[in-house]
């Protein structure tokens, strides 16, 4: 439920009732940057990936300098259970463990004189190591 903010005076009944019953827009459950998606299609063609029928792969496991690290890999296919998503013609996969750590996460892909490589901008994280791979919650 949003909150309602009202300065110099107090909302009527009727209007938090109605700004209650409102339908809420649904919360954002995956974010992938425009630079991130056009990288992902260049590797999938590399890897002789279909778009239509496979896609990246996102995942989190046991380990790193922080407790959990990300994974990252392609796919032919998705999983059963997976949770799939669209970004142009891009498909992402995460299974159902993962999602409950990426949810809301954003995927950036960045390439710099310095650094080439995707950026896991996660929401979820607590903390971070120094480069990045690895999170706790």
């Amino acid at each position: 439920m949003a909150n309602i903010v009202t300065i110099g005076s107090i909302p009527s009944p009727d209007a938090v009732a109605a700004q209650s019953e409102a339908p809420q827009a649904p919360a954002v459950d995956l974010n992938v940057t425009a630079s991130a998606v056009a990288r992902i299609r260049v590797i999938l063609a590399k890897e002789g990936i279909s778009p239509e029928e496979g896609g990246l792969r996102l995942g989190v496991k046991g380990g790193g300098c922080s407790g959990l690290s990300y994974s990252i890999g392609f796919d032919a296919d998705p999983r059963e259970r997976d949770n799939i998503f669209t970004f142009e013609d891009v498909r992402v996969f995460i299974d159902p463990k993962s999602f409950v750590y990426l949810q809301g996460m954003t995927l950036d892909y960045e390439e710099t004189l310095i650094r080439q490589g995707f950026n896991f901008i996660n929401p979820n994280s607590a903390r971070s190591c120094g480069c990045g791979t690895s999170f706790s919650v």
